[in-house]
């Protein structure tokens, strides 16, 4: 096979000494996998475009030791305590007979010198509950973390509960973007700016008995018209409140996973932003799954 050069002509490669496949065959394999085609559809892009046999073995051999790097990083021993820990959900297209969207649970640790790392990818079918939690944590807590400071979420159901088994004194902080986000479910357009107005006086106070007195005012004014989104507040208070309690700059860290993916460069080796985090975890053979926890 050769590679072409930049005026679209083909230039042949010089094969080395032992060398078994030429250079950009496994980048080419698992681009293709990514995007979902079968071993049979790969061959048959090689042998069209290229005109070379690379055989449906050759193909899975690739495809396969991704996955064997993926299974070696997602058991990595990990550090004993993380001030926090970040579990937000992307959606991805993943192949499993027919493709279908699925969320992929993205763990992301800060560690005691500030640096983030992806934790873990755990992939789920959109009905996960309180057993599926505490297999994941504690699979976490196998790989070595004793304890987290804080734990922050969306209000994942089953999460809660799980972490209090697990790291008993760790706080669970919801992810207050998210929850602010929710509130629009239960209104009407016209009504969104006006609600988001109201709602920030809650979430800025300066403690949590200011929060409470301006949510008692936002109850009284929008309690009969959306009594839904006050339940949905009043619901959530428990793990909305925590932050108030820290100084500006700890607020900003841990109130929302949305900065996980906003960021820095986390520890993966890969661009922080969610459409590269998307790529990242697409590269999965068809029918094949990662994260050792299996939906």
């Amino acid at each position: 096979m050769s590679r072409r050069d930049r005026d679209g002509s083909f230039a042949p490669q010089i094969v080395k000494k032992r060398q078994r496949r030429l250079l950009g065959v496994d980048e080419l394999v698992i681009s293709l996998a990514a995007k979902g085609l079968t071993t049979g559809e790969i061959a048959a892009h090689f042998a069209d475009v290229y005109g070379a046999e690379v055989s449906r073995d050759t193909i899975s051999r690739i495809t396969d030791r991704v996955l064997e790097e993926m299974v070696a990083w997602q058991s990595r021993p990990l550090d004993c305590v993380y001030p926090v820990i970040f579990i937000d959900a992307i959606q991805v297209k993943i192949r499993d007979g027919q493709v279908a969207n699925r969320p992929i649970y993205t763990v992301v640790g800060v560690t005691v010198e500030g640096r983030r790392e992806v934790i873990g990818l755990w992939v789920g079918d959109g009905g996960e509950g309180a057993k599926y939690w505490h297999q994941v944590l504690s699979e976490i807590r196998n790989r070595g973390v004793n304890d987290a400071l804080f734990l922050v979420c969306d209000g994942l159901r089953g999460l809660v509960e799980s972490v209090a088994d697990v790291w008993p004194l760790a706080i669970v902080q919801t992810c207050v973007p998210h929850l602010v986000r929710n509130t629009f479910r239960y209104a009407s357009k016209p009504h969104w700016y006006e609600l988001a107005r109201d709602l920030r006086s809650v979430y800025t106070a300066s403690t949590e008995q200011a929060a409470r007195e301006r949510f008692d005012e936002f109850a009284g004014k929008w309690d009969e018209r959306y009594p839904a989104i006050i339940r949905l507040w009043q619901n959530a208070w428990a793990e909305f409140v925590p932050f108030l309690a820290y100084n500006p700059e700890i607020r900003k860290v841990i109130y929302s996973t949305d900065e996980i993916v906003k960021r820095e460069p986390v520890a993966l080796g890969v661009a922080s932003g969610r459409p590269a985090l998307r790529r990242s975890v697409r590269r999965v053979r068809r029918g094949r799954v990662l994260g050792r926890v299996a939906a």
